[in-house]
């Protein structure tokens, strides 16, 4: 009985085990090639103009059409520029992408209300989704240092006012100027571009044609600060 038993045994055939991938290697490889292609953009756009962002694209989708013409820095109203970084980030001249000062401003009131650089919008703007989770806020900080390293200021200024949302649908400066005031961005006053400034960074619900006196404040602010920014040199890194 026990012989025929281990017969049997002997003779059960043997159960190949499937090969199991190295998870790690896997994971490793695909965050390289991440890393590279993301590196890879950056210097594109450096010089390229970015046809499209992700938040754009799922904006297309959803509303079927969108407003948005890429303008070059020089056919953008210099006080727009000024207006934007007054608005957003009044030390962009001054950090690498990362206002510590104000992070900590934030973190002491408990919110992250006015910790956001325009460089770090741009590189969620450009490359990301849109959300507050966490896997987007660490690429974010990856992404922001590279972009500081590999553009000048006002690259990314530039960029940032061509595919920052200034209404439903309309994405860019000279889409906004035209929706707005119907002009082209290269001739904003000094009063539309604080009204411009004054929508961002989250447009929906602000009209800087018809403003609220939310809107008509934070233009007034973005108006002061535009010209203070001018004359204490903090808008040199992109206009000199």
């Amino acid at each position: 009985m026990a012989a025929r038993k281990s017969a049997s045994r002997k003779s059960a055939p043997k159960r190949r085990s499937l090969p199991r991938p190295d998870l790690r290697r896997w994971l490793r490889r695909v965050a390289i090639g991440v890393v590279a292609l993301m590196l890879a953009a950056v210097l594109i756009f450096r010089w390229v103009p970015v046809p499209m962002t992700p938040y754009m694209l799922t904006e297309r989708l959803r509303l079927g059409s969108l407003q948005h013409e890429w303008t070059p820095w020089d056919q953008i109203a210099p006080v727009m520029g000024r207006s934007a970084v007054a608005a957003e980030d009044a030390n962009f001249c001054r950090h690498w992408g990362f206002d510590m000062a104000a992070i900590r401003d934030a973190v002491a009131e408990g919110s992250n209300r006015g910790a956001s650089t325009i460089s770090q919008q741009t590189a969620k703007n450009v490359f990301l989704w849109h959300g507050r989770s966490w896997p987007r806020k660490a690429l974010e900080a990856l992404m922001t240092p590279v972009i500081e390293t590999l553009w000048s200021k006002r690259r990314i200024l530039e960029v940032y006012l061509n595919v920052a949302e200034f209404d439903e649908g309309v994405f860019g400066v000279e889409a906004a100027a035209r929706h707005y005031f119907g002009v082209d961005a290269a001739d904003l006053t000094a009063t539309q571009a604080a009204r411009l400034a004054a929508v961002l960074p989250n447009p929906k619900g602000r009209d800087a044609a018809h403003p609220t006196n939310f809107v008509l404040g934070r233009a007034q602010a973005a108006a002061s600060g535009a010209a203070t920014i001018r004359a204490d040199g903090r808008a040199r890194c992109f206009e000199g």
